[in-house]
């Protein structure tokens, strides 16, 4: 039991960076939120060389235009631009532009290919965080929308907004009396 205790301890104490960073995310993909109707989400690990890490642990990394596919049977991540690290040059540098392999369960890989298939879906990456140390995308399954559908999410989202406020008000006025 004590030695089980001992290793949940350790797990991220051995990683420079981790005691501050618990789910801390790097970046988020705000435009894909607007664009594209979210059906569903799931969390994979990325394949990364050491320069990139140090670069996302700075921030420096673009997620506009970014897509995943299937290719092989394997998830792959197109159109991320990381940034070269500054302190890496030579051996230790990077493309900055190149495809990075997505870490998922093989069924997973299967079930999202054949729902984008059938459905015309895509698969866009909301954000990437590191979690106990490790990076990770959050990964979405979705459908694009056209702008009459974005002005009614705009619309609802304000008409929401706008009810929790007039709620807000009403409680905060009440409460006084």
């Amino acid at each position: 039991m004590a030695m089980v205790a001992a290793k949940k301890s350790s797990g991220t104490s051995g990683v420079r960076g981790a005691p501050g960073e618990a789910n801390r995310v790097v970046a988020s993909n705000r435009r894909a939120r607007h664009d594209y109707e979210i059906l569903d989400v799931t969390e994979c690990g990325i394949v990364l060389q050491g320069s990139e890490v140090k670069s996302l642990r700075a921030g420096r990394i673009a997620l506009q235009d970014a897509y995943a596919r299937i290719v092989d049977g394997e998830m792959w991540l197109f159109g991320v631009h990381v940034p070269p690290y500054a302190q890496a040059n030579g051996f230790g540098a990077h493309d900055p532009d190149r495809r990075r392999k997505l870490l998922l369960h093989r069924r997973q890989i299967d079930e999202w290919m054949g729902r984008s298939q059938q459905q015309s879906l895509t698969m866009v990456p909301l954000s990437i965080y590191f979690s106990e140390g490790r990076a990770k995308v959050e990964l979405a399954l979705a459908r694009g929308r056209r702008q009459y559908d974005k002005r009614r999410a705009i619309a609802t989202r304000d008409a929401g907004r706008e009810a929790a406020r007039e709620a807000r008000a009403a409680s905060k006025g009440g409460s006084r009396r």
